[in-house]
């Protein structure tokens, strides 16, 4: 055996520098492949980050995709362990993920374990490589509200990607089928009914996509109940309550302050922002660097890491953006609204004859749309494999299922990516929050910066290459509102320009002249490569940091509330409502002020969650309730109507046309789409030159949707599109007759209205009893109204000021106020 005595006095200056750069100069064992230098962009960070940031516990750096972001957070805990900043810790999103930095580090020659027990991490000799899960639950190694091993650096990779595991991590599902369910469920049932009777009867009877937020008093009333009846299952053996095991230590001390959901499917327990404090080793680390390519907005940081944003500036950015590789970025959709997602299916198809084309989409549902094609699908079982496979050669077309971040598709793995559709809204908490912000841009950064990490997919260095489309109604509709696209990385940004401009030149024609466009860059055209990179030359990252006031004054409300102090809470809050001018978002700020105030003056607490609703009537409601608002008539023509909804809401037509095909695409019969549907029948109503409510939804009475159709006359229609019964039941007809009901409580004699079904059948069971005006829209019609719908938007002329030829438009295609019913309706049997 033949000793090293260099190592015996601590391998000479590699374990006493502290400069990374000179540390990678000096690694003796390092693989070949990094020849030597480190690139420039991994130069400049790590200058920027050892010469001025190397000593503030909280540090933003921003690097692109495939740039060496690996390397650079190795060699900083590298030199953190130098400086006696020990022990360290690298994370990393999941399992599949650790294995890539260990091989990495294992290749620059810099020490390495993933096992938390191993004296070398202890001991701050070797860094630890784990996946979030093993820092972020409430089981963990790390121990929660107490020190169980010290972390003295750490950094969190990938962070976008690590915020939607943490917060996961942080919350409790109880599923339906456990009895702990049933315990909740009967504990917050009378309150359940005072916000929407029928929002019971759809939780009773297992309607997929029920859920129902508890109302914050009876939450507070019923808190220790609740308690009770988790402490005694958080132990359980029972592996249906996993979350409830490794969730119960984090929310047990501020369950009063979380937000419970119920739904036909389970129970959701989340608090408002992380009590990240819990987790005591990661709150105390002396260093902690967070390293990402595609947060926009820094303020997720501060929500669910807790950072202290007063301390940071800057982001630890390159000196330039062109760092990451080659782009050609398509919406083929924007460019001909009239190219559908079969089309694209073929001739994606036909790509993959020579090309890996690879498809990341948001859920099993949507898979299923590509499985006569599809070569391969990955799930989280055969993700590796299917990786592996993807890299040893030519596989053809691969379906991904709802994996936007944490695989690797390097050169010929993947030239042409598409990420098809709009991420899933997976947390129901989510779900409530879609409906509360409507489709305010708060939302749009987390889409995103989801779809900007799934375009990171096929590049992973500075000289790949990959074709990008992005396809879906529902996706491209949305990139064009609430300025989305601005909420794309800079260097994205300009990719997306650069190939806009590229693709202009056949805007309008058909995917042959697409495929002509993208063969410039696989066929790597030298004119479209040097174009290409040449854009980027000048993109500097943004290194402003970007925190939302908003969340910044909501993130410190909570830390008052988690000392018991809910009049400063409510302070904040209302400092935050004082600056905000957009009503939608100071109506969920009002809401939340109302849950702190309830803790000490209930009274008042009431009164202004009456005065949030007033705001935002998608948000919970006080017991008293809130008065209805009547659906008024328009004193102008239906045709008059459209022109004017269009001319207020679209820049020009194309995104009209956009929007009325996103709109079509959910008009279909499918469970758990009942509150997308239900939107977009309302948008419908506009779209005809209508005016449409949502009772139910904003008032918690009266259907699901009611249109005005002019001279007095209403559409009272109930939506059940994710119906599975062969015949409308008596439920079903009951709640009709109710709404009609409504309708006359609410509107005088001098109003008219005609009730409308939609379902599959129009026949109704035996024992319902359904009024005789009753007007069945079923499938049949409804793909009837959609094809008229898609030929209508592609028929208006591109002067939308002609009054005459939009009155004569609607009545081709049956829209007038007295051929709807009879064009796309039914009478029941």
């Amino acid at each position: 055996m033949i000793i090293d005595f260099s190592k015996l006095n601590g391998n000479d200056s590699i374990d006493t520098i502290l400069d990374p750069r000179e540390i990678f100069d000096l690694l003796p064992e390092k693989d070949p492949k990094y020849d030597e230098y480190l690139r420039d962009v991994q130069t400049e960070v790590l200058n920027k980050w050892f010469d001025d940031s190397r000593d503030k516990k909280d540090v933003i750096l921003k690097m692109n995709t495939g740039s060496g972001k690996t390397v650079v957070g190795l060699l900083m805990l590298k030199s953190c362990l130098n400086e006696k900043k020990g022990p360290a810790v690298y994370v990393v999103p999941d399992p599949y993920l650790v294995k890539q930095v260990m091989e990495e580090a294992h290749d620059l020659g810099i020490a390495v374990t993933d096992n938390i027990n191993d004296s070398s991490f202890r001991k701050g000799e070797a860094i630890l490589v784990i996946n979030i899960y093993k820092l972020m639950n409430g089981k963990s190694n790390f121990g929660v509200n107490e020190v169980k091993v010290n972390i003295g650096s750490i950094v969190i990779d990938d962070a976008h990607a690590c915020l939607d595991i943490t917060e996961e991590q942080f919350t409790i599902n109880i599923p339906k089928d456990s009895e702990v369910y049933s315990f909740i469920f009967e504990l917050f049932k009378e309150s359940i009914k005072q916000q929407s009777e029928i929002g019971l009867i759809e939780l009773e009877c297992s309607e997929p996509n029920a859920i129902s937020l508890v109302p914050f008093w009876t939450w507070c009333e019923k808190t220790n109940e609740v308690m009770r009846i988790l402490h005694s299952h958080k132990d359980s053996k029972d592996p249906k309550l996993k979350s409830l095991i490794f969730g119960w230590p984090f929310l047990k001390d501020n369950l009063h302050l979380c937000k419970c959901i119920i739904g036909s499917d389970g129970i959701e327990i989340s608090p408002n922002f992380l009590p990240i404090h819990t987790l005591t080793s990661f709150e105390n680390a002396k260093r902690r660097i967070f390293m990402s390519a595609t947060i926009s907005d820094d303020s997720v940081l501060v929500s669910h890491f807790n950072i202290d944003h007063t301390s940071i500036t800057n982001a630890i950015t390159p000196n330039s953006s062109n760092d990451i590789g080659e782009r050609m970025i398509l919406i083929p959709q924007e460019l001909n609204p009239s190219i559908e997602d079969s089309d694209l299916k073929l001739f994606y198809k036909q790509l993959s004859q020579t090309n890996n084309v690879v498809i990341i989409v948001p859920s099993n549902y949507r898979a299923r749309f590509w499985s006569d094609i599809a070569d391969m699908t990955l799930n989280t079982s055969n993700l590796n494999v299917g990786i592996q496979a993807l890299k040893n050669g030519h596989v053809g077309l691969v379906v991904v299922i709802n994996k936007y971040d944490g695989i690797d598709l390097p050169k010929s793995a993947c030239t042409i990516l598409v990420i098809d559709g709009l991420p899933d809204v997976r947390s129901k908490r989510d779900r409530i929050q879609q409906s509360w912000f409507r489709g305010n841009e708060l939302l749009t950064s987390g889409i995103i910066q989801k779809i900007e990490q799934g375009m990171g997919r096929g590049i992973r260095s500075k000289d790949d290459y990959c074709v990008v489309f992005l396809m879906g109604r529902s996706l491209v509709n949305h990139l064009y509102v609430n300025d989305a696209l601005s909420h794309f990385t800079p260097a994205t940004r300009k990719q997306i320009e650069l190939s806009d401009m590229l693709a202009k030149q056949i805007r309008g024609k058909d995917l042959n002249d697409l495929n002509d466009v993208i063969n410039y860059a696989l066929s790597r055209n030298i004119d479209w490569i040097k174009t290409s990179k040449g854009a980027l030359v000048k993109i500097k990252y943004e290194s402003n940091i970007n925190f939302n006031e908003k969340i910044l004054l909501e993130r410190k409300a909570y830390n008052e509330a988690l000392k018991s102090n809910y009049r400063e809470s409510s302070r904040l809050l209302l400092e935050a409502i004082n600056k905000e001018t957009n009503p939608i978002i100071t109506g969920v700020l009002k809401q939340e002020l109302a849950e702190y105030l309830q803790f000490y003056d209930p009274v008042e607490a009431q009164q202004t969650l009456m005065s949030a609703v007033n705001d935002n009537n998608q948000i919970i409601h006080p017991i008293e309730g809130i008065v209805y608002n009547k659906l008024m008539p328009s004193n102008v023509s239906q045709a008059q109507q459209l022109i004017d909804f269009i001319n207020e809401n679209f820049k020009n037509l194309n995104k009209f046309a956009i929007y009325l095909n996103n709109l079509i695409e959910k008009l279909i019969f499918l469970p758990k789409t009942s509150n997308a549907f239900e939107q977009a029948i309302m948008d419908l109503a506009f779209v005809l030159g209508f005016k449409g409510q949502r009772p139910e939804n904003e008032y918690n009475r009266g259907p699901d949707n009611l249109w005005s159709i002019g001279n007095s006359k209403y559409f009272v229609i109930e939506c059940k599109n994710g119906s599975e019964s062969a015949k409308i039941i008596k439920h079903d007809c009951n709640q009709l007759n109710g709404s009609i009901n409504w309708f006359y409580e609410k509107y005088d004699e001098n109003n008219s209205c005609i009730p409308i079904m939609i379902h599959k059948s129009i026949e109704f069971e035996y024992a319902a009893a359904p009024n005789k005006n009753i007007r069945i829209i079923n499938e049949e019609k409804l793909n009837l109204l959609k094809d008229n719908l898609a030929n209508f938007s592609s028929s208006i002329p591109s002067s939308i000021t002609n009054v005459q030829k939009i009155d004569e438009l609607l009545e081709m295609y049956s829209f007038k106020e007295e051929q709807f019913i009879k064009c796309y309706s039914l009478k029941y049997v």
